[in-house]
């Protein structure tokens, strides 16, 4: 039977981080109304390691998820909603998308960013995966409907 709920694309610059969390946590939070994916401008080779541990120590594994460039997505699947969770995506990512009834700009920190030792990017990680699951409970696209 084909999946009737309405596609979400999460998209960001490397796929490694905030998208690979957000698409997580909305199909914790909202898989009951959203199918999710996500997907990078510039996917990285694979999703960083300090991802994956700050996601597991909540609960979720994200270590089977793979970076995935936007054209994947583009022209393949009817994606009715875009998330862009990062500013590099935000500029890079097409205005418009066929299809798409929402287009929504919710960015979070680059964790992947952060500069120091490894139990300190831990925990920028950990900072922003508890931002990210925070808004991925409460999120919904910003028509409003659900179609």
């Amino acid at each position: 039977m084909p999946n009737d709920k309405p596609i979400v694309l999460v998209l960001c610059t490397g796929n490694s981080a905030r998208s690979q969390m957000a698409e997580a946590f909305s199909r914790k939070f909202q898989g009951d109304r959203f199918e999710v994916h996500s997907a990078g401008t510039e996917p990285k080779d694979r999703v960083h390691p300090l991802a994956v541990r700050a996601m597991k120590e909540a609960g979720i594994d994200i270590g089977r998820q793979r970076p995935k460039s936007t054209t994947e997505f583009l022209g393949r699947l009817p994606v009715r909603h875009l998330l862009i969770v990062c500013d590099n995506a935000n500029r890079s990512c097409p205005r418009v998308w066929p299809g798409t009834y929402s287009r929504s700009y919710v960015p979070f920190d680059d964790p992947a960013a952060f500069v120091g030792p490894e139990e300190d990017a831990l925990g920028e990680f950990r900072r922003v995966r508890d931002q990210v699951g925070d808004t991925m409970k409460t999120w919904r696209p910003e028509t409003g409907a659900d179609r």
